[in-house]
């Protein structure tokens, strides 16, 4: 039999309120309010993280203008990487005076801003092929999405070749880009983009403007990013006609908060051909030394290139990162010390302080 239009609409208003009564259960709202797996893991996350104060996010730290903060590895005696260690293993002073660490990680996942900063004077003719090649193999295995770099090339003048991109195909052009400069006594080139204009030298010959370009990189590159930041030089160590000196360098490096690595790739057949004496490692030295890094020795060899590319990469992804409110909050522009040490007796590669400018 064939339903009515009156009992199949029957049909469908009973079949209606059913299913609202069903939607309507007595324990609705208690269900609702009970979180499920996720939240209440984050929940016990989010506790976890405020009753941890060790582990409060650097971003917190961030807002507090007496923060020091220091990225640094631990080696041991051979020079090998040592992990896994826990912020009790460190202990901190600042001018002497021992510091409450606040924060601590193993591994700084932090964005990373990098300078390349590459030698194109005469004495590189030999080697500057060699490290485009491999300094754009290296930008391209060190970069991630969130890291950034920039390029500078300096001979007679300093200039920025990349500014800050993390596009490694743009990096890797700047690299190689650049060409040997080493004629002519003109003015000095600006740094576009830099801020920094021209740097007279008048009366100094010119041929390598290291210690300008290391003071310019810092002051007008580094000096306005935030996170981890280090700078690569490729160069022989000569500096030829600079304006700053190199305790101008290091104190813009430290003041920027940058560590400079030195990769040394000396061509020593064109010093000894020019019958010069080589000597650019000793300053190198200082310079990286007070600023948490250090000098390899390259050479005019690509694999020892690429080896000291690899050490830098893993000294970088392995960095243990500290941050501490110094009990002297005075901000009088001062130079503070700072030594930190391993209770077990491991090398600490760090910088060795920094400048407690006024904000």
């Amino acid at each position: 039999m064939q339903p009515t239009l009156h009992s199949r609409y029957v049909q469908v208003l009973l079949t209606l309120l059913i299913f609202i009564a069903g939607t309507i259960h007595p324990y609705a709202q208690d269900v609702q309010m009970v979180p499920d797996q996720t939240d209440r893991d984050a929940a016990e996350k989010a506790q976890t993280h405020k009753d941890d104060t060790d582990q409060e996010p650097v971003a917190t730290f961030k807002a507090r203008t007496d923060l020091v903060q220091l990225f640094f590895n631990v080696k041991d005696k051979k020079g090998g990487l040592i992990p896994h260690l826990t912020k009790d293993e460190f202990e901190v002073s600042d001018n002497k005076q021992p510091q409450t660490i606040k924060y601590f990680t193993e591994n700084s996942n932090l964005p990373l801003t990098l300078g390349i900063l590459i030698d194109t004077s005469a004495s590189q003719q030999n080697v500057l092929g060699m490290e485009q090649v491999v300094g754009g193999a290296f930008l391209k295995q060190i970069l991630t999405p969130k890291d950034q770099a920039f390029v500078v090339d300096f001979n007679i003048g300093v200039s920025l070749v990349q500014d800050f991109t993390n596009s490694v195909r743009r990096l890797q052009d700047a690299l190689n880009s650049v060409r040997i400069n080493s004629g002519g006594q003109g003015a000095v080139a600006g740094v576009p983009g830099m801020g920094g204009g021209p740097v007279p030298t008048m009366g100094t010959p010119k041929g390598t403007l290291l210690y300008d370009a290391v003071f310019l990189s810092s002051h007008d590159q580094m000096g306005q990013q935030v996170d981890r930041k280090a700078m690569i030089l490729l160069t022989d160590g000569e500096d030829q006609g600079s304006q700053y000196k190199v305790k101008d360098a290091v104190e813009a490096a430290q003041k920027a908060d940058t560590i400079v690595y030195v990769l040394l790739c000396a061509d020593r057949g064109f010093y000894f051909g020019a019958g010069a004496m080589y000597s650019g490692d000793s300053e190198m030295k200082k310079l990286t030394s007070e600023t948490g890094g250090r000098v390899i020795e390259v050479g005019n060899k690509p694999e020892k290139l690429k080896a000291a590319f690899q050490q830098i990469s893993d000294e970088l992804r392995s960095q243990y990162n500290i941050g501490y409110v110094p009990l002297n909050s005075k901000r009088d522009g001062s130079f503070h010390r700072i030594e930190i040490k391993s209770k077990q007796g491991y090398k600490v590669q760090s910088r060795s302080g920094y400048f407690a400018i006024p904000d």
